[in-house]
């Protein structure tokens, strides 16, 4: 009976007409049509990042060789004594040079023996008048007295440099150990940068995949 009387009444059957449109509106999520400009975006947002992140992998890839490259060259051991030979052969040329019959302690001798040398020559020189033989002669006589004081500033720096050497070349064996802890020490720095680069790299690719969704999803 109800039903007869909503359908043969015209304004009961508009208004349940309504009120049936009004519900669905309420009910049923509205999506606006997307625009070509709007479904295009995404896709060259999402363009780019990819390249960027074929470009990370691509630098990540070279940094991963040159770490490895690195790691094995700070782990070789026979790297590590090829430059304590190598310090070792310096310090043995440098205290022959420095030590006390080498060629550094000749120097001053050679420079002293020159002055002593030309004043006793000049004091039997017959070529110049008496006053210009006796500025000769004093002007060596200066030259004389300032390279023996140079020598002998040389001769200390020697002895000391000597000294400090003979050190180092007695404690070889620790310099040894430090030169590998040292490497040890590069070693881990590498490790950590390498470890920076992949979590950054891991980030870009969280995005990326976080961004694979349909236009107006």
């Amino acid at each position: 009976m109800a039903r007869m009387i909503v359908g043969h009444n015209p304004v009961k059957r508009r208004l349940g007409l309504a009120a049936m449109t009004l519900l669905t509106a309420l009910v049923l999520p509205h999506r606006p049509a997307l625009s070509q400009a709007d479904a295009i975006a995404p896709v060259e947002d999402f363009s780019r990042e990819l390249n960027e992140l074929k470009k990370t992998f691509t630098d990540l890839g070279q940094r991963i060789d040159d770490g490895a490259k690195s790691i094995d060259g700070l782990t070789d051991v026979q790297r590590a004594r090829k430059e304590i030979e190598e310090l070792r052969a310096a310090v043995g040329s440098l205290l022959g040079a420095v030590a006390d019959n080498g060629e550094v302690s000749k120097l001053g001798a050679k420079a002293l023996d020159r002055a002593q040398e030309k004043i006793k020559s000049l004091e039997n020189d017959t070529r110049f008048k008496p006053e210009d033989r006796k500025f000769l002669i004093e002007q060596w006589r200066k030259i004389k007295d300032e390279t023996e004081r140079a020598s002998g500033e040389l001769s200390v720096a020697r002895q000391e440099f000597a000294g400090l050497l003979r050190t180092l070349q007695a404690n070889e064996d620790f310099i040894d150990e430090l030169v590998q802890i040292r490497q040890a020490n590069r070693a881990i720095e590498v490790i950590r940068q390498l470890t920076t680069q992949i979590r950054d790299a891991s980030g870009k690719l969280k995005t990326l995949i976080g961004s694979i969704r349909a236009p107006g999803s």
